[in-house]
């Protein structure tokens, strides 16, 4: 990796405080990132909320289970907004076989049930290594890291499960007057269709606009720790003494 094309300054962090490194980073690239990850998130959205006919709560399952894999767009957006360049959807389809297919199946089991899926998704996605590698890699990535992570998991859970109920009391707050629906019919599953259909709708909306900066928080802590095993912020100083 080249250390002196990295936009990011690299000093010693804290696990923490790369996070909100990520959350700036994604903040500040988000004119890449919402428009390569529409073009995986929307057609997701809406093949999972078509499965609504078969059951209820199925395009919740169907979403939930795509996160991984959704989080691969992402994931190489940040990547190369780290140097400095800027990503556009055709970008994403050009390199859709390494960013989309590439350890599929892996992706969407062992992943998909990781608490630090966040922190560990850019050793398999981004080093190029074999998955038998790249576990041994992830030994030294997640070493004094692994905690913190999966409390970042836990908090984004929370924003997120909390960001849903906010949009599913917006269809009874912002219903036509008349329309309300009643709250008991609903808790007595009299309306359940419609019900199902704003929970999936709210549940899409939220992922869509929350897994970015999930991914982005996982992605500093990552290159946080690289900086600390490999003496990145170093390297990245000297070179900049020595560019002066």
């Amino acid at each position: 990796m080249q250390i002196d094309a990295l936009a990011v300054r690299l000093r010693p962090r804290t696990p923490f405080e790369s996070v909100d490194l990520g959350l700036r980073l994604c903040q500040h690239d988000a004119r890449s990132i919402y428009p390569c990850y529409a073009l995986v998130a929307l057609p997701a959205a809406v093949l999972a909320l078509a499965t609504s006919e078969l059951a209820a709560w199925l395009p919740i399952l169907v979403l939930w289970w795509a996160k991984p894999w959704l989080d691969r767009t992402i994931l190489f957006v940040l990547s190369r907004a780290a140097f400095g360049q800027r990503t556009t959807p055709r970008d994403v389809l050009t390199a859709q076989r390494h960013v989309w297919w590439r350890q599929l199946l892996f992706t969407c089991t062992v992943q998909r049930l990781s608490l630090w899926r966040s922190l560990t998704a850019p050793v398999y996605q981004l080093e190029g290594l074999s998955l038998r590698q790249a576990r041994h890699r992830v030994g030294h990535i997640r070493r004094r890291t692994a905690g913190p992570a999966a409390m970042v998991t836990a908090a984004f859970a929370t924003a997120e499960a909390s960001l849903l109920m906010a949009l599913i009391s917006l269809a009874f707050w912002m219903a036509p007057a008349g329309r309300t629906p009643d709250v008991f019919t609903v808790m007595a599953g009299e309306d359940s269709g419609f019900v199902a259909i704003v929970i999936a709708v709210a549940y899409a909306l939220t992922v869509m606009f929350l897994e970015p900066f999930f991914v982005a928080a996982g992605f500093a802590m990552y290159m946080n720790r690289r900086a600390e095993l490999e003496a990145w912020d170093i390297e990245q100083e000297f070179r900049r003494a020595f560019t002066h």
